[in-house]
This record gives structure tokens, C-alpha cells and sequence, in this order.
């Protein structure tokens, strides 16, 4: 059985909830409490639960005894455990009202054939179910999760190395970090080539996030576990003072909540320079100030077209941005691809400078938005779709690249534009450019002149006629 097979066997899961009420996103919180101890025995770590709370104690009892135990089981690991598995826990509570529901769930996810989850892996089976709720529009997870392709090709493009410090300030399920662990991993024979010290620390310390919403930071913690990944995953807001700590960072990678604080209240930082409601503009401030200043650093972030064009504080924001950072290439990315369809999003990707002034002197943009096809569940994006793209990001002279989605600004162009990077857009072929259109006062005294020159020849002609007839 393969781990696609085994991810919709449990999707189909949830239809069994169905008459509990539950929606798709308690649905998986649901599953994870359930997966986790099933997880753990199957990769010998159950000694990080006491023995009376382990898998095994669950597929014994049935109807509403295994309901109170159930209940009991999620309080006491939640309360008296450490580490992973009191983060997991904490707070924990079930939806399932019905005995006969949860004993279902309990049933199959026991017979499903964990061998070859395990020889798949366990991460990329857990990724796969965050994946499809994703896609379940109406589960709302989209908003949190980006297509895995572009984090795959983010990450690619910074390229995270051993020793790094990699952070994600609104991390989501973690799936960025899960990227950069796995770069790392392939680039190190899966840290064998590394020393003792410097593969504990990739484990422990080089992957790190923070992610608002406590469901959603169980799942984090779940799928970091899942990858033998041990970083800290903060609950917490990054927009807080708890975000003023997170600084020193090698590499980020992100894709921030969009939209504005509710209520339109101020960011509660206080080392900001900029005060803003919108919450991208800040994240935007939190990521460059959280890079190290030592040339090296870098980061990817996804934002809206808003970040591009906003005024007042928003142009002060990307002004510091390109003083602070080498702002080299902006990805102009298509519509269709994240959870809200008509939102136009925009990869940055950017490198502190050692400095704070002067470090941005042109910004490279493509544009895989115009003239593109129509993207969604049925037609996902693929990695072939930025393989251009890529071509024209690593190319050792971007100028020589002969490609109409790529173009330049130097930064003395963009000043003049008022600072706005909404640039490098191509002519769309299926909008109207109505600046190219014939003036219509114009063409029609073009078009009288036309036809009273025609009249003239006609009576012109008819004069000859006559003339004829009349010599006959």
C-alpha cells in the first residue's frame, strides 16, 4: 500500500465524523492525537509516554469506556508528560461525542499497513494528509499551507547549508523548515558526511518556527516529529515582543498570514520603526531585521501585491528594505495557487547587507503571472512551471538570459516610481491594451475624408458617363 493509498484511507475517515459535527480541521487534529501514539509505536518511541496511556491500551476497550479513557488519556499527557509529547497534548480535548465513531477510527488506523508507511516514511505520509485537508476547500487549512512546489523551489533557490540557523516566523505546519531540512539532508548524505556535533545540531537547533494558532502549532510539532526534526516550535505571536528576541538568523523562509490585525490595531512591537496594521508589511519588517547583518544572509518570503505598492509607511518599509538588503529578484507568481483564488502573491527573495544603506542597486523580476494558465485543484502548479524561472535566478550573467518575463530596475528607477515594485509585469494578450487603439474622433474625420473622396470620384464618373451618352 502506498502512502497516497494510506492518506486517503484516513481522509475517508472523516466522513465517519461527519455526524459529530466535526470539521475537517478538528477532523486531523483529531487524527493526529490518535496518530501520534500509533506513530510512536511503530518507531519504538513509546518511552516518551507512560506505559498505561500507550497505543495498545486504546485497542482494548470499546463503547463509552473507551471514550473516558480516551478523554483521560488526552488530560494526562497533556499535563504530565514533557517535551514533544506535552506540547502536542497541551490543551488537548476531543470533539467525537460517539463511542462508536472513535473505536472506528482507532480500528483502521490499526490495520492500515504501517510497513510501508515506514518504508515511505512516516513524515511524508503525515505531510500528504496536512496536504489534503489543504485542498479540502472547505476546510479553510489552505490559508496556512503553501503548494509544496514553491517551497520546494524557494528553498532551493537559498539554498539553506549545515551550521545555518533557519527560521520561519509564522511557520504554519513547519512545511518550509521541512524543506530546508531535507536540502541540508541531500546535499550531506543525510548528515553522515557531517561531524558528530554539527549533525546533533541540524537535529536539535538549525530548524526553528513560530506559528500563532494553537491547533496549527500541534500540527507543526507533529509533522517537525515525524522528520526527526527537534528545533523549537514556539506558540506565540512573531508580531509581539516575542518576536523581538528571533534575530541571528542564516536563512528565512516563509510565507506570512495575509490581511490586516483585527480591528485595525497597531502591531505590538515596539522596536518596529514603521507602525502599520498591515500584518505582511510587518512580517516584512520582522524578516529583514531578523537576518544577520553579514552579507550572507538571505531569505524568500511570500507576499501579496499589495507589500509592492502601498503608500505611506508601506513605501518607507521597502525603502528600508532595499537600503538594509539586497533586494535582487522578485518572483511575480500566478493566481490560482493559494487558498483564497484571487489573491496576487509575489516572492521576494532578498540578502542582508553588512551595512545599512546602499545595498540594493537593481531588482530582477519575472513574471510567471501574465499569459499563464488558469491554476487550481484541477490544474496544480508544477515544478516544470519555474524551470525558466530558475534558469534566469541562477544564471551567472542574468543579463545575457533571453527570456520576455525577465527584466531589470536599477534602484535610481524604481525612486522614480515612487518606490513601488509593481513592476515587470509583460503585456497581457488577453486584456485590451485600449492605449493602442485608434483616437475615435480622429478615425472617424479620417474615415468622412475617405468617403468624400469617394464621392467625388463616383460623381466624377458619372459625369464621364454622361458626357459619353450625350456624344452617342
Amino acid at each position: 500500500m502506498t502512502t497516497q493509498e494510506i492518506v486517503s484511507k484516513l481522509w475517508n475517515l472523516c466522513n465517519v465524523l461527519r455526524d459529530d459535527g466535526i470539521t475537517y480541521h478538528q477532523y486531523v487534529t483529531e487524527l493526529t492525537y490518535i496518530l501520534f501514539l500509533k506513530m510512536a509505536k511503530e518507531t519504538g518511541a513509546e518511552i516518551q509516554i507512560p506505559e498505561a496511556y500507550r497505543w495498545d491500551s486504546l485497542t482494548v476497550k470499546s463503547g463509552i469506556e473507551l471514550k473516558k479513557f480516551y478523554k483521560e488519556l488526552l488530560n494526562h499527557l497533556g499535563e504530565n508528560c514533557t517535551g514533544r509529547v506535552r506540547e502536542i497534548y497541551q490543551g488537548a480535548s476531543t470533539n467525537i461525542d460517539e463511542p462508536k465513531n472513535l473505536e472506528k477510527i482507532i480500528i483502521t488506523i490499526d490495520g492500515l499497513d504501517w510497513f510501508s508507511a515506514r518504508e515511505e516514511g512516516l513524515g511524508n505520509l503525515y505531510e500528504g494528509l496536512l496536504e489534503k485537508n489543504a485542498n479540502e476547500k472547505k476546510s479553510g487549512a489552505g490559508q496556512y499551507f503553501t503548494p509544496r512546489v514553491l517551497i520546494d523551489v524557494m528553498t532551493r533557490l537559498v539554498k539553506p547549508q549545515p551550521k545555518e540557523r533557519c527560521n520561519d516566523p509564522a511557520c504554519g505546519t513547519f512545511g518550509f523548515m521541512i524543506a530546508a531540512h531535507r536540502y541540508v539532508a541531500a546535499q550531506t548524505d543525510d548528515f553522515f558526511d557531517l561531524d558528530a556535533d554539527t549533525a546533533a545540531f541540524e537535529r536539535t537547533e538549525a530548524f526553528t518556527g513560530t506559528e500563532l494558532v494553537h491547533d496549527t502549532h500541534r500540527l507543526a510539532l507533529m509533522n517537525a516529529m515525524l522528520h526527526n526534526m527537534e528545533g523549537t516550535i514556539t506558540l506565540g505571536d512573531t508580531l509581539s515582543n516575542l518576536g523581538k528576541s528571533m534575530r541571528g538568523y542564516d536563512v528565512v523562509l516563509t510565507n506570512p498570514p495575509f490581511g490586516t490585525k483585527k480591528g485595525g490595531e497597531r502591531a505590538t512591537r515596539d522596536d518596529f520603526t514603521y507602525t502599520t496594521s498591515n500584518k505582511q508589511l510587518n512580517f516584512l519588517q520582522h524578516i529583514y531585521r531578523s537576518l544577520k547583518a553579514d552579507g550572507k544572509a538571505r531569505a524568500a518570503v511570500v507576499l501579496p501585491d499589495n507589500v509592492l505598492f502601498a503608500d505611506g509607511e508601506g513605501e518607507k518599509i521597502r525603502i528600508d528594505l532595499m537600503d538594509k538588503c539586497n533586494l535582487h529578484t522578485v518572483l511575480r507568481l500566478p493566481t490560482g495557487i493559494f487558498y483564497a483564488q484571487g489573491v496576487k502573491t509575489n516572492v521576494l527573495f532578498f540578502t542582508r547587507g553588512k551595512a545599512d544603506k546602499g545595498n540594493t542597486q537593481e531588482v530582477w523580476f519575472y513574471d510567471l503571472r501574465t499569459n499563464m494558465p488558469s491554476f487550481g485543484k484541477t490544474s496544480p502548479l508544477k515544478m516544470e512551471h519555474f524551470a525558466d524561472f530558475e534558469a534566469a535566478f541562477e544564471s551567472a550573467d542574468r543579463r545575457v538570459v533571453q527570456d520576455e518575463r525577465w527584466s531589470v530596475y536599477t534602484r535610481e528607477q524604481i525612486a522614480q516610481k515612487e518606490n513601488s515594485l509593481d513592476l515587470g509585469l509583460i503585456r497581457d494578450d488577453s486584456v485590451v491594451d485600449y492605449d493602442d487603439l485608434p483616437d475615435p474622433i480622429e478615425s472617424g474625420e479620417e474615415a468622412i475624408a475617405q468617403l468624400e473622396e469617394a464621392v467625388d470620384l463616383l460623381q466624377s464618373v458619372v459625369n464621364e458617363l454622361k458626357a459619353l451618352s450625350e456624344v452617342e
